[in-house]
C-alpha cells in the first residue's frame, strides 16, 4: 500500500509540475528575409532615393564622381556589365548622422537602395553587389 501511494505521490507531482517545453521552429518563421542576388552578369539598373531631411552624398567606385542627392531626390543609373565585377557605392552626410541603407529588388533587373534616417551609430555607409550576386550593405 505505501508503494502504491508513493507511485500516486509521484505522478501527481509530476501532472502538476509546470512544463516548460521547448517548440522547435522552422526556418522559416526565424530566419529573416532572403538576401537579395542577381545573376552573376546581369545588366542591373540602380535606384537610389534619398528619404532623409537633409543632403546625402553618394560615390561609386571608381566609374562615378561624387555627387548628392537633396532629401526627396532620386537618382538612376545603370550598372553596365552587371554583376561581372563587385560593384561598390559609399554614401554620407556632412552633419554625421546616422544613415539606413533599405535595399530592395522591385523587378528582375532593378536594385533599389533607400537612404533613409538612422538609429544606430555610425549606421549604414555603403552598398555592394559582389561578383557572385549577393547585395551587401555595410
Amino acid at each position: 500500500m505505501s508503494k502504491l501511494i508513493q507511485a500516486t505521490f509521484i505522478a501527481t507531482a509530476l501532472l502538476l509540475a509546470p512544463a516548460n517545453y521547448s517548440q522547435a521552429g522552422t526556418c522559416a518563421s526565424n530566419c529573416g528575409a532572403k538576401p537579395l542576388q542577381f545573376k552573376p552578369g546581369q545588366y542591373i539598373r540602380v535606384e537610389i532615393v534619398n528619404r532623409t531631411s537633409s543632403l546625402v552624398n553618394l560615390e561609386q567606385f571608381p566609374e562615378m564622381r561624387q555627387i548628392s542627392l537633396e532629401p526627396g531626390q532620386q537618382f538612376k543609373f545603370h550598372q553596365a556589365g552587371g554583376t561581372k565585377s563587385n560593384f561598390s557605392m559609399v554614401f554620407w552626410n556632412h552633419g554625421g548622422t546616422s544613415l539606413k541603407a533599405a535595399v530592395s529588388k522591385p523587378n528582375f533587373g532593378t536594385l533599389r537602395v533607400e537612404i533613409k534616417p538612422g538609429n544606430i551609430y555610425p549606421g549604414d555607409r555603403s552598398v555592394y553587389i559582389l561578383n557572385d550576386g549577393r547585395v551587401s550593405v555595410f
